[in-house]
C-alpha cells in the first residue's frame, strides 16, 4: 500500500511537473512568507532571470516590479489581487497581467501564494492602436464636416452667378 501511494504520488508530481514546464504564462510558487518555492520556465524567460528566480528569495526581491502587489493583497485581506505590472526587460517596456492568490489547505490554513502572469503587451499596444485610430476617424470626420456645407454654398453661387458672368474664368 506504501508502494502503490507513493508510486501515486511521484505520477501525479510528474503530471503538476510537466504541466507547469509546458504552459505560456508564467507561474511562481511563494511559501506562506512569500519566499519562492518554485519557478516554471515561462516565469523565467518572461522575467528574464535564467535560473535566477532563486528558491527562498523573497518575491519582493526576485521581482520588486510584483512587491507592491503582493503588499496589497497581504493588506486587503481577500484571497486574490490582479493588476497590469510595467516591468523592463533587456531595455524594452513589457506589460504583464499579474495574478496572486492564495493556497490554503483542506484545514483553510494558508500554505503559500500562486503568482501567474502573462505578457499582453502586443495586446495593450493593439488597444491603443485602435484607440489612436478612433481618435483619427473622428478628427478626420471633425475636419470634412464644414466643407460639406462650404462646397454646398459654393455650387449654389455658382449656380445663382452663372448667368450674370459671360467668361467661367472671371
Amino acid at each position: 500500500a506504501l508502494l502503490d501511494s507513493n508510486a501515486q504520488t511521484e505520477t501525479r508530481r510528474r503530471l503538476f511537473d510537466s504541466v507547469l514546464s509546458n504552459v505560456t504564462a508564467g507561474v511562481i510558487g511563494l511559501d506562506s512568507d512569500g519566499r519562492i518555492d518554485f519557478a516554471n520556465r515561462a516565469a523565467e524567460r518572461l522575467l528574464d532571470m535564467g535560473a535566477g528566480l532563486s528558491a527562498d528569495a523573497p518575491l519582493a526581491i526576485a521581482v520588486p516590479e510584483f512587491g507592491p502587489l503582493f503588499d496589497r493583497l497581504l493588506e486587503s485581506g481577500l484571497s486574490a489581487a490582479q493588476d497590469e505590472v510595467r516591468l523592463t526587460r533587456k531595455g524594452k517596456l513589457e506589460s504583464l497581467l499579474v495574478r496572486l492568490s492564495e493556497r490554503r489547505n483542506e484545514g483553510g490554513g494558508l500554505e503559500g501564494y500562486v503568482v501567474a502572469f502573462d505578457d499582453v503587451t502586443d495586446l495593450v499596444s493593439a488597444q491603443r492602436m485602435a484607440a489612436w485610430g478612433d481618435v483619427a476617424r473622428r478628427i478626420a470626420h471633425e475636419i470634412k464636416n464644414p466643407l460639406t456645407p462650404i462646397a454646398l454654398s459654393a455650387e449654389r453661387i455658382k449656380r445663382k452667378f452663372r448667368p450674370q458672368v459671360a467668361e467661367p474664368e472671371d
